[in-house]
């Protein structure tokens, strides 16, 4: 038996508008946890979301995103930044160094609100879940000028995704207060 070694750089590289995912160890190698390098560019929000079956754990290798793992007192569906819990949680911005470790059910989010990129390993359990999810979601991404909001939530509604606060990417410069298009 042999293990895997991915040298810096190398993997399938999957480049959308609102983020870069490179495959570092998928089920094809044998895994069990799906493991991506992922460019977060600024403006992005993957939006507050659970999963029903599956774990993830994020690790900031450079730049700076902003954090949330955990149920609030008040779910508010137009934005996480302010959430709380009810033990006092807040939301973290995390540099390099700084991981977020997310169960099963448990509310998360991560953005970029910098002007610069991101660097995150990220883990999902089980593969190949995020490994189609990513696949799929490029596909959407592509299909024009502009994103279709029910293609995603379809695409989401299928892979164990329950959105809370919208999916958001762009430039800070180019957002409103509230995260949306000035």
């Amino acid at each position: 038996m042999s293990g895997l070694i991915v040298p810096p750089g190398e993997g399938r590289k999957l480049i959308t508008k609102a983020q870069e995912v490179t495959f570092k160890v998928t089920e094809a190698h044998g895994s069990a946890t799906s493991i991506f390098e992922v460019v977060v560019p600024p403006g992005f929000d993957v939006g507050a979301h659970t999963h029903h079956h599956a774990q993830e754990f994020f690790y900031v290798l450079d730049g700076r995103l902003d954090l949330l793992a955990f149920e609030p007192t008040t779910r508010t569906p137009h934005g996480w930044q302010d959430w709380a819990s009810a033990d006092g949680d807040r939301v973290v911005t995390a540099g390099p160094g700084s991981c977020m470790f997310v169960p099963a059910g448990c509310p998360h989010a991560f953005r970029n609100s910098t002007d610069e990129p991101a660097r995150m390993l990220f883990q999902s359990h089980p593969s190949p879940d995020h490994e189609n999810y990513f696949e799929e979601i490029v596909e959407i991404f592509s299909a024009g000028k502009s994103v279709d909001p029910d293609a995603v939530q379809r695409l989401r509604d299928r892979y164990d995704v329950d959105q809370i606060t919208p999916l958001r990417y762009g430039l800070p410069a180019l957002t409103g207060t509230n995260g949306n298009p000035a």
